[in-house]
C-alpha cells in the first residue's frame, strides 16, 4: 500500500488534524504517501441552528464516515469529542495521536478569568455542556449561542458582540491562537467532552493493510483515556444531546475518571469521581457508568 487517502472535514482545524496525521503517517513510513480528500459535513453547513436540534455531534462526521464504507477514502480524521459512541457497523477508531490539552480556554480582550467578568456579562459558547457548568459556578453571567469557526468566533468578540468566549484550548492552540487563551478552565468548573483535545483516526475494520499502518501512530496513554471515556460516554445513550462530560486523566499508574450529566436546564446534575488502576480503565469507566445510572442519569436521557 503506497497512498492512503485521507477524509477531512474542510475547516481550519480539521484541515490541520489532517496533515498532522499526513506527517505522522508519511514520518513513520517513509514508502507512504498520504492525500487529504476535504468534505463539507451537515454540521459546517449549517452555522445557525443548535448542534442539539441537528442531532447532536454525529453531523460532523458522517458524510466522511459514507466516504469510508463507499471505498472512496481509506481513512477518515475526527475531533474525538465529535465522533458519537456508536459507529456504523464495520468502521471503527483504530488509533488516536497524542492528546493535547483537554481542557476549556476563556477567551476575552478585557478579562483574564471567568472570576473578573462583571454582572451580566456575554460569553458566547456553542456546547451546552461548557454553558450549564460554568453557569453553575458563575449565574451572574448571560450566555449566548456562538456557531461558526474559530476565526468566526474569534471575530465576534472582537467585535464586541460578546465579553468572552469559550472554546477548546488544543483547538486554539493548533491554529496558532494560544496567545488568545487568557486562562485555562479547571476540570473542577468546566469538565471537558469525551474526546477533547485528541485526534482520532477511522478506518474499516477489515482494512488489515490501513490498521496495521495506523498502528504506528497510536499514542497508547491517548487511547486509554478516550477509550475510557467513550465507554462511559455509551453506557449513557451514543444518541443523547443532553450535556455530558466525562474526563479521564493518567498520573502515573493511576487513572482519575470524572463524569457529569444535566438535564437541559442546568437544575438537575449529576456528578461522580472514581480512581483505580489504569490496568483497570474499562472495568471503571464501567462502573462509572452505573453509578451516573444508578443515581438517575437514565432517567434523564430517556426523558431528553
Amino acid at each position: 500500500m503506497n497512498t492512503i487517502r485521507i477524509a477531512t472535514r474542510e475547516s481550519a482545524l480539521a484541515l490541520w488534524q489532517a496533515n498532522h496525521v499526513k506527517d505522522l503517517l508519511e514520518s513513520a513510513h517513509h514508502d507512504l504517501t498520504c492525500e487529504i480528500v476535504g468534505m463539507t459535513t451537515e454540521g459546517d453547513r449549517n452555522k445557525v441552528s443548535p448542534l442539539s436540534q441537528m442531532g447532536g455531534k454525529g453531523v460532523f462526521v458522517k458524510e466522511l464516515e459514507v466516504a469510508l464504507l463507499e471505498g472512496r477514502v481509506d481513512i477518515a480524521v475526527h475531533s474525538m469529542k465529535d465522533v458519537p459512541g456508536e459507529l456504523p457497523e464495520g468502521l471503527a477508531i483504530t488509533a488516536i495521536c497524542e492528546r493535547a490539552s483537554p481542557r476549556d480556554a476563556f477567551v476575552s480582550n478585557n478579562y483574564e478569568t471567568l472570576a473578573d467578568l462583571p454582572e451580566g456579562a456575554s460569553v458566547g459558547s456553542s456546547s451546552l455542556r461548557r454553558v450549564l457548568q460554568i453557569q453553575a459556578a458563575y449565574p451572574h453571567l448571560r450566555f449566548e449561542e456562538l456557531r461558526g469557526n474559530v476565526d468566526t468566533r474569534l471575530r465576534k468578540l472582537d467585535e464586541g458582540q460578546h465579553d468572552a468566549i469559550i472554546l477548546a484550548v488544543a483547538g486554539l492552540t493548533r491554529l496558532g491562537q494560544k496567545a488568545r487563551i487568557r486562562s485555562e478552565i479547571p476540570a473542577t468548573v468546566s469538565i471537558p467532552a469525551a474526546g477533547q483535545g485528541a485526534v482520532g483516526i477511522e478506518s474499516r475494520v477489515d482494512d488489515a493493510a490501513t490498521n496495521t499502518l495506523l498502528a504506528a501512530i497510536n499514542h497508547a496513554p491517548t487511547a486509554v483515556c478516550v477509550g475510557a471515556e467513550r465507554r462511559v460516554t455509551l453506557a449513557l445513550g451514543a444518541t443523547c444531546n443532553l450535556p455530558i462530560a466525562v474526563f479521564a486523566e493518567l498520573e502515573g499508574d493511576v487513572i482519575n475518571l470524572a463524569g457529569y450529566v444535566s438535564d437541559k436546564t442546568g437544575h438537575k446534575v449529576i456528578r461522580e469521581n472514581l480512581s483505580g488502576s489504569h490496568d483497570d480503565a474499562m472495568a471503571l469507566a464501567d462502573e462509572l457508568g452505573d453509578k451516573l445510572l444508578a443515581r438517575g442519569a437514565g432517567d434523564l436521557i430517556a426523558a431528553s
